[in-house]
């Protein structure tokens, strides 16, 4: 497109020529823009052209800058009250992803879950709350972060957390571009669960019952054979992440195809795309095992008349999801391995045991014509054999998404005013088919002759049977109806006085199966804004909002918030600057009312519920009518909304001729009347553990406090040949519990000043070595305790371990790392780029308390019991006893088991060749072309790196590499 290199202007600001190195334009003036017709008829939008400033903004360039926001667009220049945004295609071009919010916390400050630490913000894929699954980033213009209470206000008390924005893209008028892109690449896990194998763990074993004072339930010669491995059917060692299962990388493969044009009329985006993906089971029906997406989607966008546009858009994606019917991952945690021999081979079977051959011949499930199914009483169904014979399902999902709406302006009315509005329609359903088929498994009876192991007899637990029918499950559909309407005011006045406002009135209301009342969001919104020569910049964002979950006197509220802007770099004292060129500082502050933490209607009426299932201890009626009514909440007529009340202070400055960009944001945030049942104002008896009743009411009374600071920092240098850009954003808050409706015996258990998001538990001293020191020590009441379990500290000197000794051990990060930084580089050579970005996240802590670490009684054995405490290792031991008993005294949560969840994820790297398709192709019919190859969750530095790599009863995490080709025509 021939882009212009001067303009010739008038006093009145009009372009009488633009000519550039290639001759004159033809020029039309449009509202507020020019249209400029070149010689080759490209056409551009110039949007501003001032004699004053000496600046000519181009469309495409001005569309780069804008920004959207709640129910408009605002100039990226100009944003105040939190908002940060992402350009995906820009983003994608160097580091392509799929899911739309991946890893966006190495790119967006303030975001890491969640927004400023508060859980549950509003996602809206073009102004419709929607998943973010239904939408994929290549189908992703933009995606906006709505942080501050200002920035919010205007969607209502669904938002009152945040709003994440995410706006598809959109036709342009011009000729057609056809854009496609297709990946394949592998995952590959890691942090694989280390269990013990069947010899070592019927050793310990041993030693546990020998510490519990039983006698040995495992001779050596079977823990001998168990470990030899000579017939491991007998002697089984079951492995389940061993190649036998698992394979060791699986393939995942997308394809999407854009097109895209239009002219001034009509303008159209289309979209289809395709994702195909395995897992790392290989056995049995498992082997069919593949999740399968494909979407759909086309935007348009028409010029009705002179004045009224409109669009229309649709979208669907249809997923299917074949599994198997087990889980297979809960086994590999719990399921010992020398419990039974998974197959049981036929080959061993004495020839002369006709009942045994009469299985064989008449079994369903003879895997690969050697092997029976194995089991015994105990496991008569088990994951193995369920993968094998248990039949497969198929998970069936549909979402139809529509969108449409009209825009008018109203300048015949009044100069500068127009009306919008928008319609949206989701509809999703979702359902599992399966083959639910029953089987037999066999216990063999083994015996020895000459040396040689046979079985000498089969045990048959169960039946092979199959209806050979499709049984449904899990039935399920959603539907999400949005509506908005808006009359909007801009104006400039004498060049200097820049006035917009809003008037709008918008809800959603979405509906789910077996969830009798729908969630709603209903609100009146008015927005004002000035802006005096780009220098002083206010807005006011108000909100009245309605919400059915509160009492009939209660249900609307207003919600008031107000930002301003101060750009320092506009006044006298900082004009020219060789340092700084752009210093905007801002404020914004309010009080947002929201529903969102009432977590259910009627809490403010007096409930009465009967229950007539026998978990209640009386009847009456002499056993003619087992019901009995119970109350579970007292009636608060005078329930209100909580608050969320907040002020922010925000910086963007730009430096040394834009080389250096910052922007960042203090913020101190808070949730006050949250709802809670106060037991600590109300006597004992108000309330019953069983059955459960109360009659204490909800009230408005807990309070939570967040506070923190955000900041983005990104420079641009060229080094030699190379250009390179750094990105460093950063997110560190507080909190903390403000009010709290309690009443504890001691002080430090008191939560109110504490982290909302805090661990409780015991402070141990180590183990106990000895009956003497178990003697001296204070009595702790969780069970018998004996050497070699956790010694605990006596916080309140009664002389008893108690949960009244617990305190306050570290924050949980439940709402993101109290410390998240993302650091994202990008260096350009010639026609190389080479992307990375590495995610820390510090502060937090966790519990070791999974199957893994908690290990007591018959339960399976990892790697961690190999530190155990014997009277040898007394002082280099780093786990408890082993008991066969319930182990309670150990086995809570205590800093025994805490860990530190710091850690740094390289999470991307993306390698991209553009390949020279002028020289290669002449650029004709291929415009452009780029091939790359990217890896994912490449590595985890961290003091617990194992642990956090690791996943216990689910499918294992995975690295992922990629090669991907992307195409333009």
């Amino acid at each position: 497109m021939p882009l212009p290199g001067a303009a010739i202007m008038n006093d009145e600001e009009e372009i009488l020529s633009m000519t550039n190195e290639n001759g004159e334009f033809q020029i039309e003036v449009l509202p507020n823009s020019l249209l400029i017709v070149g010689m080759e008829g490209y056409e551009t939008k110039v949007l501003r052209a001032s004699a004053q400033v000496g600046e000519i903004i181009l469309f495409s360039e001005w569309e780069s800058r804008q920004v959207n926001t709640a129910y408009r667009r605002t100039d990226s220049g100009s944003l105040i009250g939190g908002i940060n945004f992402i350009n995906v295609p820009d983003l994608i071009e160097k580091n392509y992803f799929s899911f739309p919010l991946d890893n966006m916390a190495g790119f967006v400050p303030g975001f890491h879950g969640n927004i400023w630490g508060n859980d549950g913000y509003l996602l809206l894929v073009d102004g419709v709350p929607r998943d973010p699954g239904s939408v994929t980033a290549l189908e992703v213009e933009q995606i906006s972060f709505l942080k501050g209470v200002s920035a919010v206000a205007l969607y209502g008390s669904r938002a009152a957390k945040g709003v994440v924005m995410i706006t598809t893209k959109r036709g342009a008028a011009g000729k057609q571009q056809i854009n496609f892109r297709s990946n394949t690449g592998i995952h590959t896990p890691r942090g694989i669960p280390q269990y013990l194998g069947s010899a070592e763990y019927m050793t310990l074993f041993n030693e546990a019952r020998a510490n519990d004072g039983l006698q040995p339930l495992f001779s050596q010669e079977e823990i001998y054979h168990h470990g030899a491995g000579t017939n491991p059917y007998r002697y089984p060692s079951i492995d389940f992440y061993s190649p036998e299962y698992l394979q060791e990388a699986y393939s995942r493969h997308d394809a999407a195809l854009e097109i895209s044009g239009g002219n001034d009329r009509a303008r159209y985006y289309t979209n289809l795309g395709f994702m195909s993906e395995g897992s790392l089971l290989d056995f049995g029906q498992a082997v069919n095992n593949r999740n399968e997406r494909f979407n759909i989607r086309g935007n348009v966008d028409m010029n009705l008349t002179k004045n009224i546009t409109g669009f229309a858009d649709a979208a669907v994606v249809f997923y299917n999801g074949r599994g198997v019917n087990a889980n297979f991952w809960e086994g590999a945690a719990n399921i010992r391995p020398h419990r039974f021999s998974p197959l049981v081979p036929i080959s061993m079977l004495e020839q002369d045991d006709q009942n045994s051959w009469n299985f064989v011949d008449n079994s369903s499930h003879l895997i690969g014509g050697q092997y029976l199914l194995g089991g015994n009483q105990l496991e008569q169904t088990n994951p193995i054999a369920g993968i094998y014979a248990g039949g497969s399902s198929q998970f069936t999902s549909r979402q139809y998404q529509f969108n449409t709406g009209v825009n008018a302006d109203l300048k015949s009315v009044l100069p500068g005013l127009t009306f919008n509005y928008r319609f949206g329609l989701d509809y999703s359903t979702s359902y599992n088919l399966s083959f639910n088929n029953n089987y037999a498994v066999f216990e063999p009876s083994w015996n020895n002759y000459a040396g040689q192991d046979l079985i000498g007899g089969l045990t048959r637990f169960g039946q092979d049977a199959s209806t050979r029918t499709q049984n449904i499950s899990g039935s399920m559909f959603q539907q999400t109806m949005a509506m908005s309407a808006q009359l909007n005011y801009s104006t400039v006045i004498k060049e200097d006085h820049q006035i917009s406002a809003m008037l709008i009135g918008g809800g959603f209301q979405t509906g789910t199966s077996a969830l009798y009342h729908r969630i709603s969001n209903a609100n009146l919104g008015l927005h004002v804004g000035y802006n005096y020569k780009n220098k002083y910049l206010v807005e006011m964002n108000n909100a009245m909002i309605h919400s059915a979950r509160l009492p009939e006197n209660n249900r609307t509220a207003f919600s008031p918030t107000m930002s301003l802007g101060w750009r320092v770099s506009e006044e006298a004292f900082m004009k020219g600057s060789s340092v700084i060129d752009n210093l905007l500082f801002s404020v914004s502050g309010g009080v947002l009312h929201t529903d969102l933490d009432i977590h259910d209607y009627y809490l403010y009426e007096q409930v009465y519920t009967q229950q007539g299932d026998g978990t209640v201890f009386y009847t009456w009626k002499d056993g003619l009518n087992n019901l009995s009514t119970i109350s579970r909440r007292g009636a608060n007529p005078n329930m209100t909304f909580p608050k969320r009340e907040e002020v922010n202070f925000g910086v963007d400055a730009s430096l040394f001729k834009n080389k250096l960009m910052f922007n960042g944001s203090f913020f101190i945030s808070r949730m006050t009347g949250l709802l809670v049942q106060r037991g600590d104002v109300y006597p004992s008896y108000f309330t019953t553990g069983w059955p459960a009743s109360s009659f204490i009411p909800f009230e408005n009374f807990n309070a939570d406090q967040r506070m923190g600071f955000d900041f983005n920092v990104n420079t641009n240098q060229k080094l030699g040949e190379v250009n390179l850009n750094l990105g460093l954003v950063g997110t560190y808050y507080t909190t903390q519990a403000l009010e709290r409706g309690e009443n504890w015996l001691d002080s430090y258990q008191s939560r109110t000043g504490r982290p909302i998001d805090g661990i409780w538990g015991l402070q141990n001293m180590g183990f106990f070595q000895n009956q003497e020191e178990i003697n001296a020590a204070p009595n702790q009441i969780f069970g018998e305790v004996v050497p070699g379990d956790i010694r605990y500290v006596d916080q309140n000197n009664d002389g008893v371990i108690s949960p009244q000794d617990e305190v306050f051990l570290g924050r949980g990060g439940w709402f993101g790392a109290p410390l998240t930084l993302g650091l994202n580089v990008t260096a350009q050579w010639k026609n190389f780029t080479f992307f990375a970005l590495g995610i820390a996240r510090t502060g937090a802590y966790a519990m070791r308390n999974s199957s893994y670490f908690w290990i007591s009684g018959e339960s399976k054995y990892s790697e961690v019991v190999r530190g155990r405490w014997t009277e040898e290792n007394a002082d280099q031991a780093t786990f408890p006893r082993l008991t066969t008993l319930n182990g309670a005294n150990n086995f809570r949560n205590s800093d025994f088991w805490l860990y530190s969840t710091d850690r740094f994820d390289l999470a991307r790297v993306q390698i991209n060749y553009k390949i020279p398709t002028d020289r290669i192709f002449g650029g004709e019919f291929i415009k452009g072309m780029d091939v790359y190859v990217n890896g994912a969750n490449l590595l985890t530095l961290g003091p617990n790196r194992k642990i956090l790599e690791m996943n216990i009863g689910t499918a294992p995490q995975t690295r992922f590499f990629n090669l991907g080709l992307a195409a333009q025509f």
